[in-house]
């Protein structure tokens, strides 16, 4: 386990607003969901203001946040200049706003959304980059940042490029820079640093030690090849290289879990608690996003895809975030507040930061809408749709009034020193 100092962790203050953003974003999106059809083409303008709302306002906001605080951990050195995280945050949250608005009711605006998002994400690539290049650490968590850093940039100048194409501003082809983009940001940033991300947390949190690497890397190396194919094959054109690179990812995704059974099969702590369930329900939507979409290869039913994409982003990438959230926020606000306390006088558990009854509602309101609104895409049902976008609306009310608590416990004390 990487050990954690107080010299290389940034202020929760910094830290907190990505977190409380991207939770608010959270809730705005399955509120959205309401409004919403269960048949759709992922070329209608409503539907890229919903993935944009999702992906830029929380998955990125969320991520963001946490690399701010693991790099430094994970890398043993200090952010090369921190204080940019304050001007990434309104630039992200402006900018995806903007875009949302955009996509839905003004296209002009989406140039200028897009250029707040580009800058944002410059910014951050860049810094990371410079903090990279401070450490002589050569792990696979490290290749991983940097990877996923690079198809961060190509995922955000392709988006770019969409913006001015959809306000007319650039004459491209639409679809095929659209798959270069989705995928880019989605499999390129998004998968590859929840796979480094897996590296780090799940064995801190589950107690896992000495296990071997070698499938993860393997998963590592292949979907960095499959992203390239397939992005390349986008923009020239060539989707036979585009299946290559679908089929090379999969394979990547194959040995990704099965890295995380060998965890899985040496962890020690065996409480269920809202982040275990979390996880699993995170896996276990993975695996069945992954047999829906070979299941779309061999079939090409519409249907069968958007409930692959459903499960991939509602079930594994947003489970996977809800569920740290309740290690995370709780240890950052108990690293900051009552970490100098230790010894002197008597400091909270983790666990007793947030209402296990409330993380609780939120776990099983997730679970049920997406396994409710999965069925509802994949058999075009619009009463299983919407009872399951409802449940989801619960479960990011529940949320944020969880993170709320969390990020105000022992805000009253004056920490000295």
């Amino acid at each position: 386990m990487t050990p954690i100092s107080r010299d290389f962790a940034p202020p929760l203050k910094l830290i907190a607003p990505f977190f409380r953003w991207g939770v608010v974003f959270y809730v705005l999106a399955m509120l959205a969901l309401l409004f919403f059809e269960p048949n759709f083409s992922y070329q209608q303008m409503s539907v890229a203001g919903w993935l944009h709302l999702f992906l830029l306002g929380f998955v990125m906001m969320i991520i963001f946040g946490a690399m701010a605080q693991l790099i430094p951990v994970v890398l043993e050195v200090g952010h090369a200049v921190v204080d940019v995280y304050y001007v990434i945050l309104p630039l992200l949250g402006v900018g995806a706003s903007m875009m949302v608005v955009g996509f839905w009711l003004m296209p002009a605006l989406l140039p200028y959304g897009g250029l707040l998002v580009l800058v944002a994400m410059i910014i951050f690539a860049i810094e990371n980059i410079a903090t990279l290049k401070k450490t002589e650490l050569r792990t696979l968590t490290v290749k991983t940042v940097a990877w996923s850093n690079g198809y961060l940039l190509l995922g955000i100048l392709t988006g770019f490029a969409l913006s001015l194409g959809l306000a007319g501003h650039l004459g491209i082809d639409i679809s095929l820079m659209l798959k270069a983009h989705v995928y880019a940001v989605l499999a390129g940033y998004v998968v590859l640093t929840i796979m480094g991300l897996s590296l780090t947390l799940i064995p801190m949190f589950s107690l896992a030690h000495g296990f071997e690497q070698k499938a993860v890397e393997r998963a590592f190396t292949l979907v960095i090849v499959g992203v390239a194919l397939v992005f390349i094959g986008a923009l020239i054109g060539f989707e036979w290289l585009m299946f290559v690179g679908y089929t090379v990812s999969f394979a990547g995704l194959v040995f990704y879990l099965w890295q995380i059974y060998i965890i899985y099969k040496l962890t020690v702590r065996k409480e269920m608690d809202v982040w275990a369930k979390s996880m699993i329900f995170a896996f276990v939507s993975l695996i069945l996003s992954m047999t829906l979409g070979l299941f779309y290869f061999l079939t090409e039913v519409e249907t069968v895809l958007h409930a692959s994409v459903w499960f991939l982003l509602l079930g594994f990438v947003s489970s996977f975030i809800t569920g740290h959230l309740y290690k995370i926020v709780p240890f950052l606000v108990w690293f900051e507040r009552f970490a100098p306390l230790v010894g002197k006088e008597k400091v909270p558990m983790l666990h007793e930061m947030y209402s296990k009854e409330g993380a609780s509602m939120m776990f099983w309101f997730t679970a049920s809408g997406v396994l409710l609104g999965g069925v509802g895409l994949l058999f075009e049902s619009d009463m299983f749709f919407k009872t399951g976008g409802s449940f989801l609306l619960f479960s990011a009310i529940f949320l944020f009034i969880t993170m709320r608590k969390m990020l105000a416990y022992g805000a009253h004390k004056i920490i000295e020193g």
